[in-house]
């Protein structure tokens, strides 16, 4: 094997960009909660970007190295270190057999997204490697690591060209308070011009209730015009419903498939960045934006990508 797990941390999981097209029979989409930052791992190291990497909440695990191999760390810094040397994140590091790789305390966000070259040796279900909790289905047997467990790689090296110079520098900042960009709709005309405008102008504060199916908030209630309930529809990563309460709630990875509460809005994609990286008591406000505005985010996104992964060689 490559890696035992020393320590589990608080939700470390396998992800990738999960399993697309099986929405209609009931089956989540599940995968990163943060596909950007996932994709830069893997430029990182050397990787296909929709590559499976460990997804690490808020306490990493630790992990001891049975093999060489280069990892790469971004999204939130939750203080990686490699025998006990601290590691920046959003960096390329080549590791050695018997080195172990452990996470101090969060620095900064909440979610740490380690890639591996060569990817680990975990069997796709369905077409993806991603964990989906609920259901016990995909990633490492179905759940979160445990102590003991390990895990293998299937195509590592001991180094990569130009090691050095794989770095980014941190895309994550934490602010007081985070802005989320979002669609109207598909609901919004169920509320109130009062409940458009409260969603819109208040702030609201990130509740203990999350995880990876959803983010509660607590704030300012959204008046509906009839109430909350609707025939159940899907649900798209970033839709925020808000139920009979008010209080919306921001559907993320784990998500079900459907849902009978009216929705609100949507955060675009190119904002999963900072949603990901949300953590009990942030400060959230939600902003409008045109469809127009929202591709072209995207799109920008995305040519970022390729800029990173064009000056890595790739």
């Amino acid at each position: 094997m490559s890696i035992q797990v020393i320590t589990p941390g608080a939700l470390t999981t396998v992800q990738d960009l999960g399993r697309s097209g099986y929405q209609a029979f009931g089956v989540p989409v599940s995968g990163v909660m943060d596909p950007r930052a996932m994709r830069l791992a893997n430029i990182l190291c050397d990787n296909p970007e929709e590559e499976a990497v460990l997804e690490c909440t808020l306490l990493g695990p630790a992990l001891k190295f049975t093999a060489d191999n280069v990892i790469a760390l971004t999204g939130g810094d939750l203080g990686a270190t490699l025998d006990g040397q601290p590691l920046a994140p959003y960096g390329a590091y080549a590791v050695k057999s018997g080195q172990t790789l452990r996470f101090t305390a969060p620095k900064t966000g909440c979610r740490a997204y380690l890639a591996f070259h060569g990817g680990l040796d975990i069997p796709p279900v369905m077409g993806s490697r991603s964990t989906y909790l609920k259901a016990k289905l995909g990633g490492f047997s179905g759940r979160k690591l445990e102590k003991g467990d390990e895990l293998g790689f299937r195509a590592p090296m001991a180094t990569i060209p130009n090691l050095d110079v794989h770095r980014f520098t941190p895309e994550f900042v934490p602010r007081e308070v985070y802005t989320l960009r979002v669609l109207l709709g598909p609901q919004d005309d169920a509320f109130s011009e009062e409940g458009l405008q409260t969603f819109l102008n208040e702030t609201y504060t990130v509740t203990p209730e999350f995880d990876r199916m959803g983010c509660r908030l607590n704030g300012a209630a959204i008046a509906h015009k009839n109430g909350a309930d609707i025939i159940s529809d899907g649900i798209a990563f970033g839709a925020i419903q808000v139920p009979a309460s008010g209080t919306p709630i921001i559907m993320l990875a784990d998500r079900q498939t459907t849902g009978g509460y009216t929705k609100i809005a949507n955060v675009i994609s190119a904002d999963f960045r900072l949603l990901s990286q949300l953590k009990a008591n942030d400060k959230v406000r939600f902003a409008k934006v045109s469809v127009p505005a929202a591709q072209d985010a995207k799109r920008a996104e995305r040519d970022a990508l390729r800029v990173f992964a064009y000056a890595f060689g790739r």
